[in-house]
């Protein structure tokens, strides 16, 4: 563990407490799918009056999250995960959300 350490890139503050996290917010939401949905749907259903009828709701898709935020192996899995992207930006300069939709041109 100690030799991934020193071969890790320098992550600039934005990196670490912006774009990481970021990245923790979409992949929670994925794991936490079930809750967002159950709160999506209540939302839907009840309009204005979902502040009060959503409220368990709410919670357990709070709970969900929370859980995945306050994860400190979660954090180092995007942390890697993040590295592993900029490495490839910085060899390739194709973004990763780009990196997918290139299709060659003859098929």
């Amino acid at each position: 563990m100690e030799a991934t350490k020193a071969e890790e890139p320098f992550l600039r503050h934005v990196e670490t407490d912006v774009l990481i996290p970021k990245m923790m917010r979409e992949k929670a939401k994925e794991l936490c799918a079930e809750k967002v949905t159950g709160f999506n749907h209540c939302c839907k259903e009840t309009g204005f009056l979902m502040v009060f009828k959503c409220r368990d709701q709410n919670a357990a898709l709070k709970e969900c999250l929370t859980v995945h935020y306050r994860d400190s192996a979660f954090f180092e899995e995007c942390k890697q995960e993040y590295i592993k992207e900029k490495l490839e930006y910085q060899r390739t300069g194709v973004a990763a959300k780009n990196r997918s939709q290139k299709l060659p041109t003859s098929m």
